[in-house]
């Protein structure tokens, strides 16, 4: 076939080229949560994409920009959105990287560097995929839109209101991201969701000052007892939150959902040791029902009195835990934050619940035909049969595709499982940066033949 083998050559005599573009965009700082380097970077991304041939602009949000591109060959064609973002992590503790966050370096065959896999490596392996992609046939079959934001790090704060601002801009038939990690086996992975989050904060506060624990104990509250007993009417021991109606929207599994977690690879021991926790002891498919299909209730932080070194008897003035909440398909995020509040207000008034943020989940039926058509292309592409995982343990913002345009959304990681995202040594294996390439011209060639083929029905 003409593709594999026109693709592969380019791929293999631009490889430094493509390289050097990559650590061009890794040496420019994005920090978003600092406001660090976010307007060099988008310019610099508008320029890299302006050479390969795509109309680019720069829009403007109420917090960091979205660069925007396309490159439209008919209206009337199908249309391809990509969606990235070009905002990365702060570096901190800097001490534990083993060379600068952003000076991009190879060791063992791969790149290291803050946003080597979250996202700018598989945002360029997207973009120099069509850069292939172009060289090989002079054009592309398909129309491409590009959404590439700055603020993902920072929980897409801004995107949703983009995107209902610019639904006619946006307009497609398929949003297609490279984010995330690929599976722990080492298969390629088709993502057709994700959960939605609910952060939240919950104070109890007592005295005005901490007190001596002798001479005022039995006479003031404690305010971190006050959390804890609150706690324990909010999930019992087996893990199922007590809160009223919390499972009551949740949109059960498909039969077909049901059939791709059973498909799905599980090597417990492996598992356990790639996540820190040898003693895991689950079945497959209660593992995989528990990450994509369940909902969680998490305590991220807890946090009252003295924590430092040595003993201070004290009875703490203030208690405070913050919650993190995984939310599936169909929960609401603002209903659960409603239904938590009037729990707490129930239980007990006196503490403080604070909304810290949200987004909702995601999820695209497997069973649509443009599903089928690009996991078909993935297995050519990586000559290796993918894992269809029908949401994503974590959180993306992908219902602003699913929910406010009302397109389906693929979610195909190029970056490999233990990437290091968010953490020092950030790293991208070179083989998954050119799969990525090669996986992107793979896409749009299947997309052309599908959108022929659907046209002349």
């Amino acid at each position: 076939m003409r593709l594999l083998s026109e693709i592969d050559e380019i791929i293999l005599n631009k490889r430094d080229e493509y390289l050097e573009q990559l650590f061009t965009l890794l040496r420019q700082r994005s920090i978003s949560t600092q406001n660090e380097g976010i307007t060099e970077c988008a310019d610099l991304l508008k320029r890299m994409m302006e050479e390969i041939g795509i109309n680019t602009k720069i829009m403007k949000t109420v917090g960091h920009p979205v660069v925007y591109g396309e490159r439209i060959k008919d209206k009337s064609f199908f249309t391809l959105l990509i969606y990235g973002h070009y905002d990365v992590q702060p570096p901190d503790p800097i001490a534990e990287w083993k060379s600068p966050p952003f000076e991009p370096t190879i060791r063992e065959n791969r790149i290291y560097g803050r946003g080597a896999g979250d996202n700018k490596g598989q945002l360029m392996a997207q973009l120099l995929g069509i850069n292939t992609y172009i060289e090989a046939f002079g054009d592309l079959p398909i129309n491409i839109k590009f959404i590439f934001e700055g603020e993902e790090e920072k929980g897409s704060v801004n995107l949703a209101a983009f995107v209902e601002e610019h639904k006619d801009l946006l307009k497609a038939d398929l949003v297609y991201t490279a984010d995330g990690s690929s599976h722990y086996s080492g298969s390629p992975l088709i993502l057709l969701g994700v959960r939605g989050v609910l952060a939240l904060e919950l104070k109890a506060k007592e005295a005005e000052w901490d007190n001596h624990s002798g001479n005022t104990g039995n006479i003031l509250t404690n305010p971190a007892w006050k959390l804890i007993d609150l706690l324990h009417t909010m999930r019992g021991k087996d893990g199922r939150v007590l809160i009223d109606g919390f499972y009551e929207d949740i949109r059960p599994p498909s039969v077909r959902d049901k059939e791709l977690l059973k498909l799905l690879p599980f090597d417990v021991e492996d598992i356990g040791k790639k996540i820190g926790y040898p003693s895991l002891n689950m079945d497959g498919e209660s593992y995989y029902h528990k990450l994509t299909m369940e909902p969680t209730f998490n305590i991220n932080g807890l946090e009252s009195g003295h924590t430092g070194a040595g003993l201070k008897t004290i009875i703490p003035s203030m208690a405070t835990v913050r919650l993190d909440i995984r939310l599936v398909v169909d929960q609401d995020p603002m209903d659960i934050y409603k239904k938590i509040a009037q729990h707490v207000q129930v239980h007990d008034p006196s503490i403080d619940v604070k909304y810290l943020g949200s987004m909702k989940p995601s999820r695209t039926s497997a069973d649509i035909e443009i599903v089928k058509v690009v996991t078909k292309a993935i297995q050519q592409s990586y000559e290796k049969k993918p894992i269809i995982q029908p949401s994503l343990g974590g959180s993306l913002p992908d219902y602003v595709w699913t929910s406010i345009l009302g397109i389906p959304s693929i979610i195909m990681p190029y970056a490999n499982f233990d990437q290091r995202n968010h953490s020092p040594n950030e790293n991208l294996e070179l083989d998954y940066f050119f799969n990525g390439i090669k996986c992107t011209c793979h896409v749009i060639q299947a997309l052309g033949e599908h959108s022929k083929s659907y046209s002349n029905k």
